[in-house]
């Protein structure tokens, strides 16, 4: 009697992994518009990005959404196939090179490029997704000179891109979106150096 409980509740548990959904993996990617011609007679400056940050609820495997009355929800079936810290710097720094074509742009740590003449320095505060809403990008950033260490400009960005579609696709897409949009406006702040 003992030995078919025990094939029982064997055969129940085996059944309960069989039926566990895939595990589908996403990265953000760049979606920068095509290169520009650099002036061949500028001299490049060498900016380094990063380091960034995100909040900790965001740095995790998991894609975390918003629910309503302030709860999240943490998707066990869908993940970031690498750090999402990782993949946010390797998207900026895609983008930024595709926007400043007369500059040398690289990810931090930069050490094995030598010294960098500028620095930006993001925090992200907000990243994330309302399913089938919205998805949200809030960070503050500074650009920072460093032969001096001095701050030479900085900003708060706030972006929102409506959702039509509440599938993790469409999410990671539109937040590859906003990232994008940040980096126009990162673009722009150094062009003005």
């Amino acid at each position: 009697m003992m030995t078919r409980f025990i094939t029982i509740i064997a055969l129940l548990l085996m059944s309960a992994c069989a039926s566990s959904p895939a595990t589908n993996f996403y990265v953000l990617e760049a979606l920068s518009p095509p290169p520009q011609a650099a002036a061949k007679d500028m001299k490049k400056r060498l900016i380094g990005v990063g380091p960034i940050t995100l909040p900790p609820l965001l740095d995790r495997k998991q894609i975390v959404t918003r629910t309503l009355m302030n709860g999240i929800e943490v998707a066990e079936f869908h993940q970031w196939a690498a750090p999402l810290k990782d993949n946010v710097l390797e998207v900026l720094t895609q983008n930024l090179t595709q926007l400043q074509p007369e500059n040398f742009l690289r990810p931090y740590p930069w050490s094995a490029y030598g010294t960098v003449n500028y620095r930006v320095l993001v925090d992200i505060t907000r990243f994330d997704t309302r399913p089938g809403i919205a998805v949200n990008f809030e960070a503050t950033w500074a650009i920072m000179d460093e032969s001096n260490h001095r701050i030479i400009d900085n900003g708060r960005s706030k972006i929102s891109r409506a959702l039509i579609d509440n599938s993790y696709p469409a999410t990671v897409h539109a937040l590859s979106q906003v990232l994008a949009q940040f980096s126009t406006e990162i673009s722009v702040a150094l062009q003005k150096l």
